[in-house]
């Protein structure tokens, strides 16, 4: 049983990505899918499908591959279930020079630091990646 599905996702992205796989599988949540669906929107995976039956389903998560290497270089997560970190719309600040992203799940729903920046929303703050 995975205690964290969060940081199970983004770390089987990161090793999937260095290993040059084409496709990876996690287990399956709304909220899992909600932040794979943000990780797409922001470019740093290629396909998000639901697969399997309803109380074994899993998530196919198509990478992305550059001809440079790994289009994922590295992952940290910051908010986790010991300690949850909450940031507000002002405080938001842009992530290694824009070449990389926060992730923030906020009461729109998932959102990368631009967005979130520019519709003036805080929240929770879950990752980094670049």
């Amino acid at each position: 049983m995975v205690t964290d599905p969060i940081s199970d996702l983004i770390i089987r992205i990161k090793n999937g990505s260095d290993a040059q796989k084409p496709v990876v599988t996690v287990m399956y949540s709304k909220f899992v899918e909600n932040v794979a669906h943000a990780l797409k929107k922001a470019g740093y995976i290629s396909s998000v499908t639901k697969k399997g039956k309803v109380f074994t389903k899993d998530l196919e998560l198509g990478l992305i591959h550059l001809d440079t290497g790994a289009r994922i270089n590295g992952v940290e997560r910051i908010s986790k279930p010991s300690r949850r970190v909450y940031i507000k719309s002002q405080d938001i600040r842009m992530y290694r020079s824009g070449f990389g992203n926060s992730f923030i799940s906020t009461s729109k729903g998932i959102m990368t630091d631009v967005e979130a920046k520019k519709n003036k929303v805080g929240g929770e703050l879950l990752f980094k990646i670049w």
